[in-house]
């Protein structure tokens, strides 16, 4: 049996002032697990996502500090 994918990518752009702005992207491909629904997954994926991206953005922040 084939199990589905789920994939997500989330990106946000910093504005760092003097007409520069750092990009910032995270994606995560994984499959639905043992248990799980598609929408299960789904939100599983797209929360570690979310928490990747906001940790990254906030050491960018204080980098750039």
């Amino acid at each position: 049996m084939e199990t589905s994918k789920i994939s997500w990518n989330l990106g946000y752009t910093l504005n760092t002032g003097n007409f520069q702005s750092l990009r910032l992207d995270c994606s995560v491909e994984d499959y639905v697990r043992e248990g799980e629904t598609t929408q299960d997954a789904s939100n599983r994926v797209y929360t570690f996502v979310e928490e990747q991206l906001v940790s990254k953005l906030k050491e960018a922040k204080e980098e750039l500090n």
